[in-house]
């Protein structure tokens, strides 16, 4: 045996591996709640931000198709509440479902009207969009009863 591989007493066992199970849980949520944040920040100042705020590079994109102020205002005002619902725990899942229809929009909007320029980029965000979904698709339930309650 190597000086470096330590021996694990077959009686512990069990507990290490329960031990490592936690510990990898732990990690695997702290990774995906900085996922959440990461992605709220780029969906909160990256993307709506320059919408609401009317930049140049913003507005030019919807003009050129056609929908001017408001659709850039719409635009903007789903970015900046999905961004800011991705923070919510009662919501994150539906927010990131929501992203996810915004971005598939987005794809066909850069397919058909940008020739495809830059149309890897919603794809690309859906992954982790939808990994979001799935990985807290347990707060879809506590919302249908905070929406049942309410009713």
């Amino acid at each position: 045996m190597s000086e470096t591989a330590a021996p694990v007493p077959a009686a512990s066992s069990g507990t290490v591996i329960a031990e490592s199970s936690t510990a990898r849980d732990r990690r695997a949520r702290i990774a995906l709640r900085g996922l959440q944040v990461l992605l709220a920040l780029f969906y909160v100042i990256a993307s709506a931000l320059p919408k609401l705020i009317a930049h140049p590079s913003a507005a030019e994109g919807f003009d050129e198709l056609g929908w001017g102020s408001v659709g850039m205002y719409a635009i903007g005002v789903l970015e900046l509440a999905g961004g800011i619902a991705l923070l919510i725990p009662v919501l994150q899942s539906v927010a990131a479902v929501a992203l996810s229809a915004l971005m598939v929009g987005a794809f066909v909007v850069t397919i058909t009207a940008f020739d495809g320029e830059n149309a890897a980029t919603p794809l690309i965000l859906i992954v982790p969009l939808a990994l979001i979904a799935w990985a807290r698709r347990d707060s879809n339930a506590q919302l249908l009863r905070l929406v049942r309650r309410q009713g």
